[in-house]
This record gives structure tokens, C-alpha cells and sequence, in this order.
């Protein structure tokens, strides 16, 4: 998958073999140790090919074999969920300077605390920008009713989607839907569109994914329906987007945190995924039928909005490279 959106976007794309040790069973272990030192080969080649001034971390088991080939060399780590992994907390020891989303994250790193900044998520360009009427215009909303954006991530979620398409005649009633699949259950979305009254069939919008037009639906949705990964700590603030959070549940606790930080903060409620088909149209349609706990929400996811974190990242990266790009 990354290796799409990177050159989709124009940059360098290579790869390196890299495995996790993070839960896994005892028995993998020696065979992703192994995996590791080779990436670690590789990785040297690439950095003593490349030659950086500068690198970027945001964690994940893939940067541990280049951190360690490219520890000689200053380097930016940015902690993209609230609670950071193995891998990040790995990483900070060979870190320059470590950027955190948010003061809840400093404990992790009592033995890095002069590293640490704090600059916010950041989001990207074509992200910002977008209003209602433009966006309506591009995704063909028109009916004048609230509008639920359901994303399950840049591959969709398939419980999510499972669950949007048992609710979808109800939730079409009091509501537009954008709904994200993923590319697996794009096709199968379509079908549901065909199978619907006619007079509802309009008001819903499946998409595989949305790239330059992902900001189009941040700004045209009234409630979002997602799971809680790193994102949603940035896409969802940057336009007040109220949001009821799934945690993805077969992963380690990070989604868990994140959800955790944002309905502290009135911004989210949260479902949990054993509980999508009997819950979500509930407190969907609680939700919509109570506007003032949604402006309620609203307000408070936008004031967790850090519009200037792309900034502050490049501005650190820039004087860790020695300045020489502005």
C-alpha cells in the first residue's frame, strides 16, 4: 500500500525485508531476527547510496533495521499515535529530536525528555482548503439532509463495512452517506447501491478510496463513523468532525488510546467492534437527533487541531539537515 501512495505522489520509492517482534510466537522469533539483520544490510547500502542529511521516523518496525544503519546521522522521530510501540520507543535512542501529537505522550519517554517536541499531527496539503459547496459539487450531495462519512482507513475496515450495509436503507432515511470501503469491498458496495429503493439509492457514495479529494468529505461530513489509527487524531480535528470511533480490535491497545484520548476530551464516543450491527444505527440516530451534543463535539475535536504540525516537522528536519533547505 505504501508503496502506492509514495509514488503516487511523485517520491522515490525503496524497499527493505523487515519483520516484527512485537506479539509474536516464540517460534518466529529467530526467523524475524533474521529478516531484520538483512534489512539492516540493505538499509546501509541505501543510507551510504543516499547519503541523507536528515531523516524522518514515524515509527513501525520497518525503521528499526534504517535507524540502526543511519544512527550516525540526525533524525526526527515522530510519534503519530498517543501511546508509542516497541519499535518507537526502540527508535527514540537513536533519535535527534522526537515529535509527540500531544503532551499525553511525554511520560513514555522520561529518558528523552529534552528530545521531545510537541507539534501536533500533521496533515496533509490538499487536505485544507475545502468548503461545503465545492465539495458537495464534487461528491454529488444534494438532498439538504446530515451527512455520515463511514472510513475504515486507507484499505477500509470489512466489520464497518458489514455493518453500514445492514443499517444502510435506515441510515439513508435521516442521512447521506459517504462510505470508504477499501478496494476489496468496493464491488460488493456497488451492489448494495443497486439493491436500494430508488428513492435512497442517491443519497449513498461509495468510494474505494479518496485521495486528493479526501477533504471534500472531511468538510461535507456532519459525523464520522472510523476506526481510531494515527490519523484520526489530525484529519478529524482539522475540520471539527465529530466521530463515533471503532478500535480495530486485533492489533495491539494503540487504537484503543487514541479513542480513549479524544472521547476525554468530548470529541468521540466509542463502539466497540462486537457491538457494530446491534449499535451503530442506535447511536447514529441518537446522534443526529440531538444536533446540540454534535456542536457540542464539534467544538471540541477543533480545538485539538494543529494546523502548522507539517510546518514545525519540516522546520526541525530542515535545521537538523543544517539548514541548507530553508
Amino acid at each position: 500500500m505504501e508503496a502506492g501512495l509514495v509514488e503516487r505522489a511523485g517520491i522515490l520509492f525503496k524497499a527493505i525485508p523487515a519483520a516484527g517482534l512485537h506479539g509474536v510466537g516464540w517460534r518466529k522469533i529467530p526467523t524475524n531476527l533474521l529478516t531484520l539483520w538483512r534489512g539492516y544490510r540493505q538499509a546501509k547500502v541505501l543510507v551510504d547510496e543516499f547519503q541523507p542529511d536528515a531523516l524522518l521516523f514515524t515509527g513501525g518496525y520497518l525503521a528499526a533495521p534504517v535507524a540502526l544503519a543511519a544512527r550516525k546521522r540526525p533524525s526526527l522521530l515522530l510519534v503519530p499515535d498517543i501511546e508509542p510501540g516497541l519499535a518507537l520507543k526502540t527508535l527514540a535512542r537513536f533519535a535527534s529530536r522526537i515529535a509527540l501529537i500531544s503532551d499525553e505522550s511525554r511520560p513514555f519517554f522520561a529518558n528523552s525528555l529534552a528530545k521531545l517536541r510537541v507539534t501536533g499531527y500533521p496533515t496533509r496539503a490538499e487536505l485544507g482548503g475545502w468548503n461545503k459547496t465545492a465539495a458537495a459539487a464534487i461528491l454529488d450531495l444534494h438532498s439538504g439532509l446530515p451527512v455520515v462519512l463511514a472510513v475504515g482507513g486507507s484499505k477500509g475496515a470489512h466489520s464497518i463495512n458489514e455493518a453500514v450495509w445492514l443499517h444502510l436503507p435506515a441510515l439513508l432515511e435521516r442521512a447521506e452517506v459517504i462510505h470508504l470501503t477499501g478496494q476489496a469491498d468496493f464491488e460488493p458496495s456497488r451492489q448494495q447501491q443497486q439493491n436500494l429503493p430508488q428513492a435512497l439509492r442517491s443519497r449513498y457514495h461509495p468510494f474505494a478510496y479518496l485521495h486528493e479529494n479526501m477533504g471534500a468529505a472531511l468538510v461535507s461530513a456532519d459525523l464520522a463513523l472510523s476506526r481510531a489509527g494515527a490519523s484520526t487524531l489530525g484529519e478529524f480535528p482539522l475540520y471539527g468532525l465529530p466521530a463515533v470511533l471503532v478500535p480495530y480490535p486485533h492489533a495491539w491497545r494503540y487504537q484503543q488510546v487514541n479513542a480513549a484520548f479524544l472521547v476525554r476530551r468530548g470529541a468521540a464516543l466509542v463502539l466497540d467492534d462486537a457491538k457494530l450491527k446491534s449499535g451503530l444505527y442506535l447511536m447514529v440516530e441518537k446522534l443526529l437527533e440531538t444536533p446540540e451534543k454534535l456542536a457540542s463535539m464539534r467544538q471540541a475535536m477543533s480545538s485539538l487541531a494543529a494546523p502548522q504540525a507539517a510546518s514545525q516537522l519540516a522546520a526541525h528536519l530542515a535545521e537538523l539537515a543544517g539548514g541548507r533547505y530553508g
